[in-house]
Order: structure tokens, then sequence, then C-alpha cells
């Protein structure tokens, strides 16, 4: 009787192939940072339509109603720490086979794990820009503003989604105050790409620069239902790059990839960063990543 491979051992024997690696991680990877993923296991949408960029920039209303939701979710965000999935990809990176990770997530969790070769495909949500001028902000500036201007209890519950904003009744809404730009009263938006929103030219060359550079893409945690995702799996097929995926329910990539492992990527991450032994140098500390 043959002895079934782990998903382990068919990750290692895939990256004994294809060693120098692209990443790709989605919303599954930080979920158990306690940040919740936008879609179940079918890849079905879990929420109500989330806020479009066009209605940001054209409703006045739009805007209060992101930043009210904001206000209750960016402290989830702001106070997840790294999981095992993210300590993995840190400890990857160590090894030298990761050419570089480009995250759907605007979390900052593969940062804040010691991940420096990394490009928030969607933006980051730490900070905050302005439209007019450009000016950048910490999303924390803006919280306090909006705590000292508004009568609320800020709420951290399961209304919380990935992008830091949370589910809150539209009555909540009214006389809602949220600020302009302090340098020149301009237009004030999370430094990320709103759904119906585009992502920067130069950052999609990057990563489309770095596959062409890897032997592989290893995606990790995403359905890849978003175009801006998926479009590296379909760069990939086209050059002849070899495709793994790591997610325990379906995705839009599952038929051209050369290897799907269903399942939860933290153990078969940490027996894979186990094996590799000397090979990896492990930091006394990594610090505050920028």
């Amino acid at each position: 009787m043959n002895t079934p491979v782990s998903f382990s051992d068919q990750l290692a024997a895939f990256l004994i192939r294809y060693p120098r690696l692209v990443l790709l991680t989605g919303a599954g990877v930080s979920s158990a940072s306690g940040i919740p993923t936008y879609r179940d296991g079918d890849g079905k949408w879990l929420y109500r339509k989330p806020i479009q960029h066009r209605d940001f920039i054209t409703d006045e209303l739009t805007r209060k109603r992101y930043w009210s939701r904001s206000l209750h979710g960016w402290p989830r965000v702001r106070d997840a720490a790294p999981n095992d999935i993210h300590l993995a990809l840190a400890r990857l990176e160590d090894s030298d086979q990761i050419e570089l990770l480009i995250t759907q997530n605007v979390d900052r969790l593969h940062q804040k794990a010691g991940s420096t070769k990394v490009i928030d495909l969607h933006g980051r949500l730490d900070r905050v820009r302005c439209l007019d001028c450009g000016n950048l902000q910490e999303r924390q500036a803006i919280q306090d503003w909006l705590l000292a201007h508004n009568t609320v209890t800020v709420i951290t519950d399961e209304r919380a989604r990935p992008d830091g904003d949370s589910d809150v009744p539209d009555e909540q809404l009214r006389g809602f105050k949220f600020p302009s730009c302090p340098a020149c009263s301009g237009m004030l938006i999370p430094d990320v790409v709103f759904f119906g929103g585009t992502v920067p030219a130069a950052r999609v060359a990057s990563c489309q620069l770095a596959l062409e550079r890897a032997d592989a893409l290893l995606v990790i945690g995403s359905s890849l239902q978003v175009y801006s995702g998926y479009r590296f799996c379909r760069r990939a097929r086209a050059a002849g790059k070899a495709i793994a995926i790591i997610n325990p329910g379906s995705t839009r990539a599952d038929p051209i990839a050369d290897l799907k492992l269903a399942t939860n990527a933290a153990p078969v991450l940490d027996d894979l960063v186990a094996n590799l032994g000397g090979r990896l140098s492990v930091p006394c500390d990594r610090g505050s990543p920028s």
C-alpha cells in the first residue's frame, strides 16, 4: 500500500524543483490574527457590498459612511499581531528563496512579522493621503480626530472586516464628522485601493518583473476572485511558470495550478521552515519595520 504524500512533503518537493518564489497572499493569511476574510470557502461574498472608489470620490454621504465604519474597524487592524503564517513566511525569506511577497492585504502584518521584500498590492491601511496635495498622515491621527469630534462608542466585534471598516447602522451617520487635509483642506482617502479602483501601474510592473525572475508563483490564503491578484496567475501560466496554491477552499486559479493544497497553510509552512534547518538564520530582534 502506498503511503499518501503529506501536504508538507508536496510543498517541499515543489520548492526543491522551483527554489525561487514569488508569493501572493490574501485575506486567509490574516484570519488567525483576528482579521476576517471577505469570502467563504466557496468564494462567496460574506458581507454587503463594499464601498466603491467612485462612490467615495463623488458622494459625501459615502465618505461619511466609510469613516464612521472605519472608526470602529480600524482598532482591530491596528492592534492585530502576526500569526504563524506571517512568521513562517518571514523565516522563509531568510532562506533566500523569496523573490518577492505580493500581498492583497492592507494590514501590514507581513512587515510586522519581519518580511522586507513586500509589495502591498492594494495599499496600506495605516496611512491616509490627500487626493489634492498628496500629503500623507498616520491613520491613527485620523482616529484621534474622529474620536475627538464625534460622540461614539467604538466597537470591535465580529462585524469588523478585512479592510479595517465595520458594519455600522445608517442612523449613526447623522451628524457624523470626518476631517479634511490639514495641509490644504483637500479630500482625505485611506492609502488603499478601494473596490473599483486601480492598482498603480508601477506597482503592478514591479510585481511582474519579480515574477519574471522567479521560478514559480505560490499563492496562499486567497480565493483569487479579484482580478488584481488573479492576473499574476495568468501571467505565470503564460510565461510557463509553475503555480502552487495553498487554500482550504476553491480558488479561481485551481484549473491552472500545478499543485493545489486544500488545507490551512500554517502547519504546512511550519513543517517546511523546520525542515529547512540550518539554511535559515533566526534574527534576535527584527525591530519595527518602516
